[in-house]
């Protein structure tokens, strides 16, 4: 524990914004730093859901989900520079955002269009929650970090929207309600859709 917390130190700068505590800018960049190692896992979960999505809508889902993997990949680099300005380094290797994450990886490989969307959408529940949460902790601190990350949830909120108008039937209800992982989303999408 002690490495960790050295180095976190050496990767501060003695500054922050102004009209800033260095503490409060230095919290909120590492408040930062677990929506970047989110949004990082977020654009690569799409890109290989992308590259494994088979069945019916392929280029349908195919097509949609860069426009996604872009914007995401925008974010990334907006939180990455926002962390750097508060004077922190941010942390973007693949084995940070292994150690630090709070969630397991993407658990489909190759599956049906359906299977993808619903397994996505447990995806963007997450992410989306823990955005909303920074979200209410940076507004205490920092406007300006709280303006970034609402206009951020805001997109990810429509993309999720998009996913689930392929779950959703006429009567509003989505066809994976009440799943809470994944692979239990895709089967019960799966199944419901068949």
């Amino acid at each position: 524990m002690a490495a960790k917390n050295s180095k976190a130190k050496d990767t501060q700068a003695k500054y922050t914004v102004p009209g800033l505590e260095i503490e409060d800018g230095h919290r909120v960049a590492e408040i930062l730093q677990m929506r970047l190692h989110a949004l990082n896992d977020l654009q690569l979960t799409l890109k290989h859901a992308h590259w494994n999505v088979v069945g019916p809508n392929f280029i349908g889902v195919h097509e949609m989900l860069d426009p996604q993997i872009d914007e995401v990949r925008a974010a990334v680099d907006v939180i990455a520079e926002r962390i750097a300005t508060l004077g922190v380094s941010p942390g973007g290797t693949p084995g940070a955002l292994v150690a630090e994450r709070t969630w397991d990886d993407y658990s489909l490989g190759r599956a049906d269009t359906i299977e993808h969307i619903a397994a996505l959408d447990q995806v963007y529940d997450g992410v989306i929650a823990d955005h909303r949460n920074a979200i209410e902790e940076t507004g205490k601190l920092d406007p300006i970090t709280e303006d970034i990350l609402t206009g951020q949830t805001g997109d990810l909120e429509q993309f999720q929207w998009f996913l689930r108008s392929f779950l959703t039937n006429a009567a509003g209800e989505l066809s994976t309600a009440g799943a809470t992982t994944e692979k239990g989303a895709a089967k019960q999408g799966s199944a419901k859709k068949s």
